[in-house]
């Protein structure tokens, strides 16, 4: 077993089988260092054929992913192309879905906005019901989701239930999330672990080509087209642009937005009444 020491780290369990951890202290918030990290994984996972399967951790259990880092200084990411000359988010997560490689996340802690948005470019998606929470808020938060959620949640959960993810801005347990479809399944925390390994071991022992070929056959029946997810990433951009989204991220950074603390437990609650003397 190898390890990396960084915000994404890399732990190869066997050349088929490896586990990235989110590591990005206090709350793992998605920063410029975590999409430099998963390029990084990506190019790996391009250049590895024996693997087969990675499955998406956190070493933070109440916060798996956060959300973007709105601080500004992550914003030239946006502006910058990957590989497949897409914005490095956009290209993060087509070149992940696409991969031949499965992906699972396993979810333990909050997971919203951009960090929502990554579990939906994974294969498969399992929460830990005691602790799990889901949700795009950008809504309430005076913008929308720029990463795939308006594209890739209503393919998932059914539109009803996308607008009422989205356009509600709430945070949303993990058996409400199996129920809709936004993961494939919610556990007891103490099954969570053994779960996910038996079905990341089972699917390591497979052989590559039936998985690749039968991963490539289900996406061209089930993602959204590159073309809309430019729509929403250029909508996302224009969004920024807002007057009512600066007063609402100002309204959210005095709170305490990327600090410890009610705002980032409980982000979802904030939201209804964010603008309120």
């Amino acid at each position: 077993m190898t390890e990396t020491a960084e915000p994404v780290r890399i732990i190869e369990e066997t050349p088929a089988y490896w586990r990235v951890l989110f590591d990005n202290p206090p709350l793992n918030v998605v920063d410029h260092t975590v999409f430099e990290g998963l390029q990084n994984l990506l190019e790996r996972m391009d250049t590895s054929p024996e693997l087969r399967v990675v499955v998406f951790d956190s070493a933070n259990p109440d916060f798996y992913l956060a959300h973007f880092d709105m601080t500004g200084r992550s914003a030239s990411i946006t502006e910058t192309a990957g590989p497949s000359g897409l914005a490095i988010p956009t290209d993060t997560f087509v070149r992940l879905t696409n991969s031949p490689v499965v992906s699972i996340a396993k979810i333990r802690g909050r997971v919203r906005g951009v960090g929502s948005e990554f579990v939906l470019a994974c294969d498969m998606r399992f929460a830990s019901r005691d602790n799990a929470v889901l949700g795009q808020p950008e809504v309430g938060a005076g913008v929308i989701p720029g990463g795939g959620g308006t594209e890739r949640l209503p393919l998932l959960t059914g539109r009803g239930r996308a607008l009422e993810i989205i356009l509600g801005a709430d945070d949303f347990d993990a058996d409400t999330a199996e129920r809709y479809g936004y993961v494939n399944r919610s556990l007891p925390d103490s099954e969570l672990d053994d779960f996910v390994d038996t079905l990341a071991l089972r699917l390591a022992s497979f052989d590559r080509r039936p998985i690749e070929t039968a991963k490539n056959l289900v996406n061209q029946v089930t993602l959204p087209p590159v073309d809309k997810l430019l729509d929403g990433r250029n909508a996302f951009a224009t969004a920024l642009t807002w007057p009512e989204t600066h007063q609402r991220v100002a309204a959210l950074f005095k709170r305490g937005m990327q600090q410890e603390g009610d705002l980032e437990n409980r982000f979802g609650a904030h939201l209804a009444n964010l603008l309120d003397a």
